[in-house]
């Protein structure tokens, strides 16, 4: 694939589009846009913070089951980028109100037939970095 393929204009605006969507959907529990947006495929995986789900009917079990309060938090450092028309990764950190902890996500996205979808997802959280030079 030549670098003129990579983040494509307009592909990289559909995809940014598609990720705004997926946040706003998110933060506001949305279940039914996050469902729309991810691939409705027992190949689909999102591993979580605490649960690794393999297939879409495991990841609505999951968002059904899930607190609607708490979802709040503040993307960083975000990365977008487009292979071609039809593939994409999405990068982010996040920070929730209270804690230290930095959250960081994954996402896969494919332009199938109805439209760009998560094929793949991975939600962790990490402590944050010690100061340079801090003893270990």
């Amino acid at each position: 694939m030549s670098v003129a393929q990579i983040n494509l204009p307009e592909v990289h605006a559909e995809v940014s589009a598609a990720f705004a969507r997926y946040e706003d959907a998110l933060v506001n529990n949305d279940t039914v846009v996050l469902d729309e947006l991810f691939w409705p495929s027992a190949h689909t995986v999102r591993y979580g913070v605490g649960e690794n789900l393999y297939g879409i009917e495991a990841i609505r079990a999951f968002r059904a089951a899930r607190a609607p309060q708490g979802l709040q938090r503040r993307l960083a450092r975000t990365v977008i980028t487009t292979f071609g028309r039809d593939f994409a990764t999405a990068m982010t950190e996040f920070h929730r109100d209270g804690s230290a902890r930095i959250g960081r996500q994954s996402q896969t996205w494919v332009r199938l037939p109805q439209g760009w979808r998560v094929v793949a997802a991975h939600v962790s959280l990490i402590d944050p970095p010690a100061p340079v030079g801090a003893e270990r």
